[in-house]
């Protein structure tokens, strides 16, 4: 007689039985997984400064050498047009970071091997995005560290501040499920790749370096709906900085669409990449 045993380990019950016990011990694994994430962090520091240090580098190739050809809608300086610009643009290239870490992941068999043990199954993604948004936040203070030493400022309150850094944070969390999903469905690392070459034509396809107004009609038009524009668009007005023409009412209304069109890729991409998740190796 042979004993078989099932592909993926029941997880166990907590101790107490309760809805309580059963969240600290799902929040105690995704911790675990958390601290994964910064021990690659310790092992691999060079990867970490460059993913720090290549938005800083796009950031001072665009204000030095393009934007003195560049032109602000109702003046202004290029540089206050452009950090907002790239931190939301920032945000959203982090994508290919939560993907080519999760694509790994799934290809070296790690996350089947977590899936085996008898930990929470919502750990592995709820430590990866955790990761990734402590990553991003260093991400943040690098760039608004970057933009100061350029001459860059704010001007108005701390309170509008933190509400910009939100609206970015929040732009991230939503393209870190899509993400998520993207990998899900990729599952290797080469995939990564096609989604690049995708990602880098959305990304300029927005206000983050020149005004809709200035594109042509239909192009235009397509910027300004864009997530990214939108985002980058409220962060500007909430920083104090000169914002972008026109007078549609994706412009007009740039504050709202920041919030609403996160909370809309989330509701899309965050239960299809949890569906997804569940059904790997069925």
């Amino acid at each position: 007689m042979t004993a078989t045993t099932p592909a993926h380990a029941p997880a166990p019950e907590p101790l107490d039985g309760d809805g309580g016990g059963a969240l600290r011990w799902a929040l105690a694994d995704a911790w675990t997984m958390t601290r994964r994430g910064f021990a690659h962090w310790a092992r691999q520091p060079a990867a970490l400064a460059v993913n720090l240090a290549f938005p800083v580098m796009m950031l001072v190739m665009f204000a030095y050498f393009l934007g003195g050809g560049m032109t602000v809608p109702g003046g202004g300086d290029y540089t206050e047009y452009l950090v907002p610009g790239m931190l939301a643009l920032t945000m959203a290239f982090g994508l290919e970071a939560t993907m080519v870490a999760l694509t790994q992941d799934l290809d070296r068999g790690v996350v089947d091997r977590f899936r085996s043990l008898p930990m929470s199954r919502s750990a592995v993604l709820v430590g990866r995005c955790a990761v990734d948004l402590l990553a991003s936040a260093l991400s943040l203070l690098v760039m608004l560290g970057a933009g100061f030493a350029m001459g860059w400022r704010w001007h108005h309150g701390v309170a509008d501040g933190l509400h910009a850094v939100g609206l970015l944070l929040l732009l991230r969390c939503a393209m870190l499920w899509l993400g998520v999903h993207l990998a899900l469905v990729a599952g290797r690392p080469e995939m990564v790749q096609a989604v690049q070459i995708l990602v880098w034509p959305v990304g300029f396809l927005s206000n983050a370096f020149a005004s809709p107004e200035d594109m042509p009609g239909w192009i235009g038009a397509v910027a300004e709906w864009n997530p990214m524009s939108a985002t980058a668009a409220a962060v500007r007005e909430l920083f104090g900085g000169p914002g972008q023409g026109g007078g549609s009412w994706a412009v007009e209304h740039a504050g709202l669409l920041a919030v609403c069109w996160p909370l809309a890729l989330l509701a899309v991409f965050f239960p299809l990449a949890v569906r997804r998740y569940a059904r790997l190796s069925r």
